[in-house]
């Protein structure tokens, strides 16, 4: 005879409904134990039908109009005063920044519960107790020398105080959340700022401590003077920048202490010492000492009598400056010489680079800096619209083309690319120079679109040679036009050198390119120079060329482009003939001003041959 079978087992869900059905069951809940059965509520509450209990937590919301009609949640008088306790709670802490959270051991006991759950605790923002502001308030007083002005906060986590009452100090744990840490710094600077009198004197050193717990430095104590950050864990430049002068932080800023730290000690393993003290002067505007050693100011002997910033100055009508647009200035060195170079240089900076090689000095600088923003006037003008080929110019070619790229300061802010941009010697030069897009500079066209200054310069013990050249040049491939700067720094080729041996009669010492969008030639044009004025601007009449007689005209074709300009303007004020004008000019070292006191002073001894009509 066969064995009765067992009856089955009822099916899961067949016991989870009946449970439901007669309010044993939450319609919500999972079946969490053993042995499969539904988890029953607690049936000996019996404020609501079933045994179901009350909600005994604080809605985290405003209750909607129809839950107040339908009375399903806490009533609303329960809400209010559910949210006037958090209120209060937060009244009573008088250190109100928000998102302190974790300063202390202890938080609020009346503080309401929201979404605990399904919120991490680190995302539940919380504000330190009374007690323990009232604990960090105790640490900080104990820190302060009220005579010197001086907060010491050195070795925080190392504190009697902090350690007896388990208080959080910035730095303690490196890998916490980096906002939560500057939260923690944020708390004990606003204690900071409202010690009398103001802190002057503040010493972080020995707190592990990085760039973000320095945020909110300024903010509270932006009067201090004195800042140790001794032995922290500031790694590189960009640390800085929430103390940095230059942003507008700290600009009362006079010591900064920063030895121990990363940023500083990696730069002097690398014996790059001077570039950090020069990176931090920069960025450190007002700084006086630096790691102990004084900062190098520049500074001029000017009285202080001298000083008009107490001194108003009256508002000006003019349309124009006072003085007229000069042209080249050229002085204490023969204009043959510039303009030897500079038609020997540019034709072989656009044709054959590599040849320039013997040129530059043994221990030469070459670096470039690209300005990509139209300028003002030219915006207004329109010139990047009319001129077709312009539209065709990127910029990416120069920004890429060479191995640490444009050297702008501004954009740089330190760091290695700004060794890095920065070229030495001949061979490095060349294959920088190589590496830039190819140009044409028109120098035999005509003056007007290059403006050139010179004069001597010293330089170590000996003299040297200033050369600076505003110009244009057209770039090669999308033949459109870019105006530029070269500064050269420029001395005697010495006998046996290469440069003499190429047949240079100079040698360059330092060569800065800068490269920038095009602006017309107008700017230096000689004559009034025009002042932004409220009615519609005028051009300036432009000063008449003067007209020669066809021989005078010959010998002026006979003087070299650059000198040109000016043996004119000697023609046009003193009347005499080309010849005589260049005599005057070669005598005085090509010095218009020197040429004219000259001119002035024998004018009345020249012969009547010396003078011509100009029409």
């Amino acid at each position: 005879m066969m064995p009765t079978p067992a009856a089955p087992a009822p099916p899961r869900n067949l016991a989870s409904a009946t449970l439901r059905s007669v309010g044993l069951a939450g319609n919500k809940r999972k079946a969490t134990d053993s042995e499969g059965d539904a988890k029953m509520r607690d049936a000996t509450h019996h404020d609501k039908p079933g045994g179901r209990k009350t909600n005994s937590r604080l809605r985290s919301h405003r209750m909607n109009p129809i839950e107040q009609y339908k009375n399903t949640g806490p009533s609303s008088a329960k809400a209010t005063a559910g949210r006037k306790a958090v209120a209060a709670a937060a009244a009573s802490d008088s250190l109100s920044i928000r998102g302190a959270s974790r300063v202390g051991s202890s938080l609020s006991s009346t503080r309401a519960r929201r979404n605990a759950v399904s919120e991490s605790p680190s995302r539940i923002p919380v504000r330190a107790s009374v007690s323990t502001v009232a604990k960090l308030r105790e640490f900080v007083h104990s820190r302060w020398n009220p005579e010197a002005r001086f907060l010491n906060l050195e070795a925080m986590s190392q504190d009697p105080i902090v350690k007896k009452n388990h208080l959080t100090v910035p730095g303690v744990i490196s890998h916490r959340n980096m906002q939560d840490a500057a939260r923690e710094a944020a708390v004990l600077y606003k204690l900071a700022s409202e010690l009398k009198p103001e802190v002057q004197t503040l010493s972080l050193a020995n707190n592990n401590l990085r760039g973000d717990h320095l945020k909110s430095l300024n903010h509270y104590l932006p009067k201090l003077e004195n800042l140790s950050l001794v032995n922290n864990q500031l790694r590189v430049m960009r640390d800085l920048d929430h103390i940095a002068a230059r942003k507008g932080k700290m600009v009362h800023l006079r010591e900064l202490l920063l030895g121990g730290n990363p940023v500083r000690e990696t730069e002097y393993q690398h014996n790059r010492g001077e570039q950090y003290r020069l990176e931090m002067a920069r960025r450190f505007t007002t700084l006086e000492l630096l790691d102990q050693e004084p900062i190098m100011k520049i500074s001029f002997d000017v009285p202080e009598a001298a000083s008009s910033s107490s001194t108003p100055v009256p508002v000006t009508k003019s349309t124009s400056f006072p003085l007229p647009m000069g042209g080249s200035f050229i002085t204490g060195v023969d204009g043959v010489l510039i303009n030897n170079f500079l038609m020997r240089y540019f034709p072989t900076f656009d044709n054959q680079r590599a040849g320039l090689i013997d040129v530059y000095d043994d221990a030469s600088y070459f670096s470039y800096s690209v300005n990509a923003t139209i300028p003002i006037r030219a915006r207004i003008q329109g010139l990047h619209y009319k001129m077709a080929n312009n539209k065709k110019l990127v910029w990416n070619n120069w920004f890429t083309a060479v191995e640490g790229g444009s050297r702008n300061l501004n954009r740089l802010q330190g760091g290695e690319m700004t060794h890095r941009s920065l070229h030495t010697g001949p061979q490095a030069i060349m294959e920088t120079l190589c590496k830039l897009p190819g140009t044409r500079h028109d120098m035999a066209s005509t003056s007007e679109k290059f403006c050139i200054d010179a004069f001597p310069v010293k330089h170590g013990t000996s003299m040297a040679l200033m050369l600076v050249v505003h110009g244009e040049f057209t770039e090669v491939g999308p033949e459109g036009i870019r105006s530029f700067d070269r500064t050269f720094l420029l001395a005697p080729a010495a006998d046996g050198s290469r440069a003499k041996a190429a047949g240079w009669d100079v040698a360059i010492l330092n060569d800065q390119l800068m490269v920038r969008a095009y602006s017309s030639p107008e700017v230096w044009a000689m004559g009034p120079l025009q002042v932004q004025a409220q009615g519609p601007v005028q051009k300036p009449k432009p000063i008449p060329t003067p007209v020669l007689p066809p021989a005078q005209q010959a010998a002026l074709d006979a003087v070299p482009e650059l000198q040109r300009p000016m043996v004119l303007e000697l023609c046009r004020r003193s009347g005499l003939t080309v010849s005589y004008s260049v005599e005057c000019l070669v005598g005085n070292s090509w010095d218009l001003d020197r040429a004219w006191a000259n001119f002035e002073a024998v004018k009345t001894t020249l012969p009547p041959d010396a003078f011509t009509a100009v029409i």
